[in-house]
Parts: structure tokens; sequence; C-alpha cells
């Protein structure tokens, strides 16, 4: 398959393929082969996290396919455990050891974490800073970020994050965020694009899919991408990898666009946990 995935600039002057494979929820065991399948498919932009805790399959599996490392974008993200400016900085050790790289395209804040650390992820944003300015890290942002958390980055730290990776699906946009991000030339990456499967029995999305002939997760994340949103969605089946990733040679009109926003149920859409009150740390 031919590779058509826009990319989007950063504000740092950098580039970020707007279609990526996501690895959350699959098991180490899993992830060599999905993302290797995903390589073969087209893709060139993986996400992982430390706490996903399959970065050294991640890597594995692209040393595998042959392709340079220059062109594959590959986003990890710090663990929660590790927010502390030390740990930040061995945690960050680790992912490049575990990736077997010596830089990340993008490195993330995985969740603000306001109720712990004394509320202070400010300190651990200036470590992500040190990574960008000696170039292992070759952008940086954040991830479940709300508007006031990001307010307080502009006005404490040097860097604005170059992207935000949030909740976004039909059922929950997640519009205030997105808006702020627009303002501040912070890209929207969605995780959970379509809300772990639960938009795609909507009886908005399969009439659209039958009226142009798609999939109802093929109609939903060209919904995300005429948004401009960065996607990145995950599979271990291989035919949902490819079909995923054929997203770029139709569009939806502008009343299906509309039909699919439309859907947006606020805060009463969310599925995830809410940024202000999350406060999982791995053991």
């Amino acid at each position: 398959m031919v590779n058509t995935i826009p990319t989007i600039s950063l504000n740092d002057g950098n580039t970020i393929p707007q279609l990526g494979f996501g690895v959350f929820q699959i098991a180490p065991k899993d992830t060599a082969r999905a993302v290797g399948k995903a390589l073969e498919v087209g893709y060139r932009h993986i996400d992982t996290a430390e706490m996903y805790g399959n970065e050294a399959e991640v890597g594995e599996a692209i040393r595998a396919s042959g392709i340079d490392r220059g062109e594959v974008f590959v986003t990890s993200k710090l663990s929660n455990a590790a927010h502390r400016p030390d740990d930040a900085r061995r945690a960050f050790d680790a992912t490049l050891a575990a990736l077997g790289m010596d830089y990340i395209d993008l490195f993330l804040i995985h969740w603000p974490l306001p109720t712990l650390y004394d509320g202070d992820f400010v300190s651990t944003w200036k470590v992500l800073e040190e990574f960008q300015r000696d170039g292992r890290a070759r952008s940086i942002g954040v991830s479940n970020f709300q508007v006031p958390h990001l307010e307080r980055l502009a006005a404490e730290a040097e860097i604005v994050p170059a992207v935000n990776q949030i909740e976004v699906h039909p059922y929950f946009g997640n519009e205030e965020v997105r808006e702020y991000g627009r303002k501040h030339n912070i890209l929207t990456e969605a995780w959970s694009p379509i809300a772990q499967g639960n938009v795609l029995g909507d009886p908005t999305v399969t009439d659209i899919a039958e009226q142009t002939g798609r999939t109802p997760a093929q109609v939903v994340l060209r919904w995300h991408v005429q948004r401009g949103d960065i996607i990145f969605p995950k599979s271990t089946t291989p035919s949902r990898i490819e079909e995923n990733f054929q997203i770029f040679d139709f569009e939806l009109d502008d009343a299906a666009m509309e039909r699919i926003t439309s859907l947006d149920r606020g805060e009463a859409g969310r599925q995830g946990a809410h940024p202000d009150t999350f406060d999982y740390v791995p053991a």
C-alpha cells in the first residue's frame, strides 16, 4: 500500500504524520507483530508509553522492519510514577533504552496529576524542556491537560507544548481544550477516536457509512482527520489495521461532518478518567 498520510507542522518546526498506530492495551507479546503489520501497511507513526509496558517491542518491530529510523515517528509518554525531576530523567533514559533509540520524536507528560506531587507538573515539564534542548526528544508535549493546566505552563514555562493528546470522539468533542490548542498553536491528538468502538453502531454513523460506501470506523476516523486532529487507532487484527489506514481517498461533505459533530454529549460523553481527578500511579 502506498503511504498517503498527510504530515502536519508542529510549533517547533518539526512535522508529524496525522495518522499513527496506537499500542495502548496491546500485550507485549502481541506488540511486535501488530506494529510490524502496521509498518508493512504504511504507517510511519507509532504511539506508545512507559505505562503501556511495550516500548521494547515497539523498538524491536521498527528494527525488524528494515525501515530507516528517521522515517518512523515515535511517541512515548512519561510514567505517572516518575514526575519528580530526577525520576523523570531516569524514566526517560529507560524509555530510550527500551526502544533501543538515541532519540525520540515526541515525548509527553502522560497525565497532569494535579492532586499529586503537590500539584507541580511545571517542574516535570521543565525536565522535558531539557530533553528537547539536548536533542534526545525532538518535540515535547502533554497528554490529558485541561485548559487551566495549559495556562499554568504558559505562565511558568518557556516552551509551549507541541501537542496535547486528549480524549476526543463524536460523543465527546472536548471542544474547550481543542479550541485552546487552536488559539495557541498546540495540535490536538485524539485518543480513543472511535470511543473504544462505542460510536460504530450509532445510527448516524452507520447511515453515513452506508451512503459513502465506507465502514463506520473509516467514517469516524475521516471526521477526525478533516477536523485537523492527529489520530492513532489501535488494533491487533490485520484487516482492521489495513482498514484504518484507508481514510485518505475519500471526503465527508459538510452535512456529514456536522451530523457527526452534533453527536457530542458534552461531559456526559467522556468515557475515560477526568484529568482533574485522575491519580493512578503504577507500583
